[in-house]
C-alpha cells in the first residue's frame, strides 16, 4: 500500500497534538478520518476541538466524520463504529490515541484517577480495538496502531509511576495479544512511541511547561512515523519514531525540533534506559 487514499481511519481522541498530527497527514493523501472525542467545546486552557480538527482534516484534502462520544463507553464505541462504516463503506485502520496520564506516587493519587486512566487508556484500547475486528477483517489493509510503549519491565517505570505504566502496558499487552491473535487474518496490529518528549498539551501542562517544550520534538515526527507503518505491513512490533523514520531513509531530524539541539531533546518516559 503505497498511500493512504481513501482508507478509512476510526481514531480515538485526535482534537490536537499527536493524534491530529496523524489525521492530517493521512488527510493528504486523501484519507477518511472519523475521530471518536469528547472535547465538542473548547477548552479554556486547551486548543481545538473535534469539530475544528474535522475541519482542519477536510482543508488537508480528506473526509472527517467528528463523533461526540466517550471511549469508555461500550455505547459510544459501537455508535462510532457503525456511523463510521455507514458513512465510509467500511473500516481500515484503527488508531488508538485517546491516553489519560497522572504521574502521581501510588501513596496519593486518587483512585478515581487510576480508574479513568485504566478505563481510557487499558480498557479503550481494547474495546475500540475489538469492536472493529469485523470490518478490519474485511479490510485488504486491516491495521491497528496504538500509542503505547514498549514493554519494559526495568522496575524503575512501575517504581516511579505505578498507576501510570499500568495503564499504558495494558495498551501495549493489547498489541502483544491481537498481534498474535489477528495474524492469521492478514491484520497488522503495532505499538509506536515517541524518542522524546512531544510538544503536545500534556507536555506543556504536566511535564515541565514552556521549558519542556523546548527540549521536545514536533508531533508531526509521530505523524510521518505512523504514516510509514500504516502504509506498510509489519506487525505486532513496538515501534520508536526516528526509527521508524531512520529505516524509511530520513537522515535529518532537525525539521522536528523545537529550538534544541539533539542533544538537548530530553527522552520521552519509559525510554531513558534504553
Amino acid at each position: 500500500m503505497s498511500d493512504l487514499a481513501g482508507r478509512t481511519i476510526l481514531m480515538s481522541g485526535g482534537s490536537r497534538g499527536i493524534g491530529l498530527a496523524i489525521a492530517l497527514r493521512a488527510a493528504r493523501d486523501g484519507a477518511n478520518v472519523a475521530l471518536l472525542a469528547k472535547t465538542a467545546e473548547p477548552h479554556p486552557q486547551l486548543p481545538g476541538t473535534i469539530y475544528t480538527a474535522a475541519a482542519e482534516i477536510e482543508a488537508a484534502g480528506g473526509r472527517a466524520l467528528p463523533i461526540v462520544g466517550d471511549v469508555r463507553s461500550d455505547e459510544s464505541v459501537a455508535e462510532a463504529v457503525r456511523r463510521t462504516a455507514e458513512e465510509f463503506g467500511g473500516i481500515d485502520i484503527v488508531v488508538n490515541n485517546a491516553s489519560a496520564i497522572d504521574l502521581t506516587p501510588t501513596a496519593d493519587i486518587a483512585m478515581k484517577r487510576y480508574d479513568l486512566m485504566q478505563d481510557i487508556n487499558a480498557r479503550g484500547t481494547f474495546l475500540l480495538s475489538k469492536s472493529c475486528i469485523p470490518w478490519l477483517r474485511k479490510s485488504p489493509a486491516g491495521h491497528i496502531l496504538t500509542l503505547s510503549p514498549p514493554l519494559n519491565l526495568d522496575p524503575r517505570w512501575a517504581g516511579g509511576h505505578l498507576a501510570y505504566t499500568m495503564a499504558k502496558y495494558g495498551m501495549s499487552l493489547t498489541t502483544l495479544g491481537l498481534a498474535e491473535e489477528l495474524k492469521g487474518d492478514g491484520i497488522c496490529v503495532n505499538s509506536l512511541w515517541p524518542r522524546t518528549l512531544i510538544a503536545t498539551a500534556a507536555v506543556q501542562n504536566l511535564l515541565g511547561g514552556t521549558e519542556a517544550s523546548k527540549r521536545s520534538r514536533s508531533p508531526e515526527i509521530v505523524a510521518d512515523a505512523a504514516y510509514v507503518v500504516l502504509t506498510g505491513r509489519r506487525t505486532g512490533e513496538f515501534l520508536i519514531d526516528d526509527e521508524v523514520l531512520a529505516g524509511a531513509g530520513v537522515t535529518d531530524f532537525s525539521q522536528y525540533r523545537l529550538g534544541a539541539s539533539e542533544a538537548e531533546l530530553a527522552p520521552d518516559i519509559f525510554l531513558e534506559s534504553q
